[in-house]
C-alpha cells in the first residue's frame, strides 16, 4: 500500500505500470501564477525562499490551482553558493548576481563546507511543512542544481549566454575547477540528503548549462558530479538528472542507476529511448512556448508528445522551466490533457 493517495510519480521512477504518465511542470511555483505574483510584491525573493511558511505556501499553490502529481518545494539551486559562503543577490527580472567569484585557490579554501544542513535548515523546514500539508496525497520533490551549473554561477557572477568565463575556467585551470566541483558536490550531496531526511520522496539535479559544454567537456567536468550525487542518493530516493541540451550524454545517464532522465524539446521521443535504454524513466519535453498556443492546440499536441513517448516510464513535462506569462489556464490545460489520455 502507497504512502501517497496518488503515487503515479513515484511507480514511473520505478518501473512500474501506470494508467497514464504523471505529470508536473518545472517552474510550476511561481511566477505566472497571480497568488504568487501577490506575495511577490510584498516579500523579496530569497525572503520568500527563506521562510519557510512562504516556500510551503507558494510550493502548494499549483497542486490546488493546477491539479499536477506532484509538488516541487519552493527554492532556488543558488542556496549552495548562499550556503558556502557567498553573496547572492537577486533583482526581479534581472537574474542572480554574485558579487564575489571564484578565481584563485584562496577563493576556493575560503569556502565553507561544514554545517551545510544548518546553513539550509530553511529549505528542509519548508520540506517538513509541506509534506505534512500534503498528508500523503502526493509526492513532493526535493532539487539542487548540478556542480557544473552551480561553478558557473560561481565564477561568472552573473547568468551568461554562453558562459565563457567559466568554461576558461575550466579548461584553462582545471586542477582549480575539480577542486571547485568537488566542494559543490560534497555540499550538495549533504543538501540533497537532509532534503529526504525532511521528507523529499524524489530528487531532480538540475544542470541548466551542461549543454554549453561539448561531449568530451561534458565528461570531464560535468557527468563525474553528477554522477556522484546519484550514487550517494539513488538508494534514499530515486533522482531524475536534468542535463539540458546534453542529449548526447542520455547513453551513460541511461546506464547510471538514476532513476529518471529531462530532456528539452530538441530531440525526438523515439531517439531520446533509443539512446537511453529501457532502465530509466524519461521526463519531458514540452516546448514551454507551446503553453502559449490555443487550448485545443496545447491539448493535441500534449497527447501526440505522449503517443510518442509511451504511457510508461515517462513523466510528462516540459523541457524546461514555465515562463512567467503563460495563463493559468493554459498551465491547467496541459495537466488535464495528460490525466485525459487514453491512448
Amino acid at each position: 500500500m502507497s504512502q501517497y493517495h496518488n503515487d503515479l510519480l513515484l511507480k514511473a521512477l520505478r518501473g512500474e505500470e501506470v494508467s497514464r504518465p504523471p505529470v508536473w511542470m518545472m517552474r510550476q511555483a511561481g511566477r505566472y501564477l497571480p497568488d504568487y505574483i501577490k506575495l511577490r510584491e510584498q516579500y523579496d525573493f530569497f525572503t520568500r525562499v527563506q521562510t519557510p511558511e512562504l516556500a510551503c505556501e507558494i510550493t502548494l499553490q499549483p497542486v490546488d490551482q493546477i491539479g499536477v502529481d506532484a509538488a516541487i518545494i519552493f527554492s532556488d539551486i543558488l542556496v549552495i553558493p548562499q550556503a558556502l559562503g557567498l553573496t547572492v543577490l537577486l533583482e526581479e527580472g534581472k537574474g542572480p548576481i554574485l558579487p564575489e567569484t571564484i578565481k584563485t585557490q584562496q577563493d576556493i579554501d575560503r569556502l565553507i563546507v561544514t554545517d551545510t544542513a544548518e546553513r539550509l535548515s530553511y529549505v528542509t523546514d519548508a520540506i517538513k511543512l509541506t509534506v505534512s500539508h500534503l498528508n500523503g496525497a502526493i509526492p513532493l520533490i526535493g532539487f539542487a542544481g548540478a556542480p557544473f551549473t552551480i561553478l558557473c554561477y560561481m565564477v561568472e557572477g552573473k547568468g551568461s549566454k554562453s558562459f565563457d568565463k567559466a568554461k576558461e575556467f575550466c579548461f584553462t585551470q582545471p586542477a582549480l575547477a575539480h577542486a571547485l566541483l568537488q566542494k559543490i558536490t560534497d555540499v550538495t550531496i549533504v543538501y540533497l540528503k537532509a532534503q529526504v531526511a525532511a521528507g523529499a520522496a524524489a530528487l531532480q539535479v538540475f544542470d541548466s548549462w551542461s549543454g554549453m559544454l561539448a561531449p568530451a567537456d561534458f565528461d570531464v567536468f560535468a557527468w563525474p558530479y553528477m554522477k556522484q550525487i546519484a550514487d550517494s542518493l539513488k538508494d534514499i530516493a530515486p533522482v531524475i538528472l536534468f542535463p539540458k541540451g546534453s542529449w548526447y550524454a542520455l547513453p551513460q545517464i541511461g546506464s547510471s542507476g538514476a532513476a529518471g532522465v529531462g530532456i528539452d524539446w530538441t530531440i525526438t521521443p523515439a531517439l531520446a529511448r533509443q539512446l537511453a535504454g529501457r532502465n530509466i524513466t524519461i521526463q519531458g519535453n514540452f516546448d514551454p512556448v507551446k503553453l502559449l498556443m490555443p487550448v485545443h492546440d496545447i491539448r493535441k499536441a500534449v497527447h501526440e508528445m505522449i503517443t510518442a513517448f509511451g504511457k510508461q516510464r515517462y513523466i510528462a513535462n516540459l523541457g524546461h522551466g514555465i515562463l512567467p506569462h503563460v495563463p493559468v489556464a493554459s498551465a491547467k490545460a496541459f495537466v488535464d490533457a495528460v490525466k485525459e489520455y487514453a491512448g
